[in-house]
């Protein structure tokens, strides 16, 4: 009898308190893994932003030739491999997180079930707290929108091809896809300096407002997604013809006004709107310490001078007017105010699926 006690299968509820204590490991190290792999996506998406505003910086200089940009666009591959791979590996541990909290939750059901004995009631498996997606999926469609656009100007670049011609488009293009990724990396929680997160929904706050100022206009007929990319521009220029003003595919203080006459024509709602396209640029330039004036989207000539301050602080051209390399480099200031912020332990997504 003493044999056969020792030889007997152990307690139902003491093998199922093991697999409890064995699923909680398992959930640490796929918290663990998930932590791991967010923190190396924040790193490549950080390299492959700034290696988008190395290309920046070719397409800006006025003595760049197709050669050097078609040069600069292949130091892209790498970096840009290597942001969508550790993308991926954190939505697969995201997900590979998700499963083991289910077994954990089916083991803990099953240990009450054993603690219950025979004559218990039965206890059906809770399911798992759901999964929340490593980054909105509007972001993730914006990265791929702007990964698919920069290739198309990419590709109409050709030996023939007059530089000049051809920069406005394809500089916006290029902007838009470091804009997307920009605000795909503050939407994974890489950005964690407070005044970095408002000072990045500020501008793209601009770009969402003066795409639908322009959309109401007649001018705008793509997404209100708050990317400054080709569509915007061609938007902007088309204004500008029919105000009869330079076509420059830039917002300047001429243009500001010709959207504002336009909308004032159209009444109502419509006028009220165009306020909102400055206010957000006095709002992202007083974040970022250039402005000290009254957000009222009213552009002034103190507006201009702000605008051409914050340009020169940053090597931008000092224009006044407010472009995609303007807009980039708010960007690529706001990503350079975590720099002094403590390492996050960030929720990243992926280009290729939202988690």
């Amino acid at each position: 009898m003493v044999l056969a006690g020792c030889t007997g299968e152990a307690d139902p509820a003491e093998r199922a308190q093991r697999q409890v204590s064995a699923k909680e490991k398992a959930v640490a190290g796929a918290q663990a893994a998930l932590d791991d792999a967010s923190g190396a996506f924040c790193g490549a998406s950080k390299d492959y932003i700034a290696a988008l505003d190395r290309y920046g910086d070719v397409l800006n200089d006025t003595a760049a030739t197709v050669g050097d940009v078609r040069t600069a666009g292949a130091d892209l591959g790498e970096p840009r491999q290597d942001a969508v791979d550790s993308a991926e590996a954190a939505v697969a541990a995201n997900r590979a997180l998700s499963d083991a909290q289910q077994e954990l939750v089916d083991a803990q059901a099953a240990l009450a079930a054993a603690e219950a004995g025979p004559s218990g009631a039965a206890t059906t498996s809770a399911p798992a707290p759901s999964s929340t997606p490593l980054a909105p999926t509007a972001s993730v469609e914006r990265v791929k929108q702007a990964e698919s656009q920069f290739a198309s100007a990419e590709a109409s670049i050709t030996d023939d091809t007059p530089l000049v011609d051809a920069a406005e488009q394809f500089n916006s293009a290029a902007v838009a896809l470091e804009m997307a990724w920009l605000a795909l990396f503050a939407d994974a929680g890489c950005l964690t300096d407070e005044q970095a997160v408002q000072a990045e929904a500020a501008v793209r706050a601009y770009t969402t407002a003066l795409q639908q100022d322009l959309l109401v206009a007649g001018y705008y007929v793509g997404d209100v997604d708050g990317v400054y990319g080709p569509m915007t521009v061609q938007a902007v220029e088309d204004l500008q013809k029919a105000a009869g003003l330079p076509v420059t595919g830039t917002v300047d203080k001429a243009t500001a006004e010709a959207l504002q006459a336009k909308l004032a024509e159209l009444g109502g709602a419509a006028q009220q709107e165009t306020v909102a396209s400055t206010a957000a640029i006095q709002q992202t330039l007083k974040l970022l310490g250039f402005w000290d004036g009254p957000v009222d989207g009213v552009w002034s000539p103190e507006l201009t001078a702000a605008v051409q301050a914050f340009q020169t602080e940053l090597g931008v051209q000092p224009t006044g007017t407010v472009d995609a390399a303007t807009v980039a480099a708010f960007e690529k200031t706001i990503s350079d105010l975590q720099a002094a912020a403590p390492e996050p332990s960030p929720s990243p997504s992926s280009s290729s699926a939202d988690g």
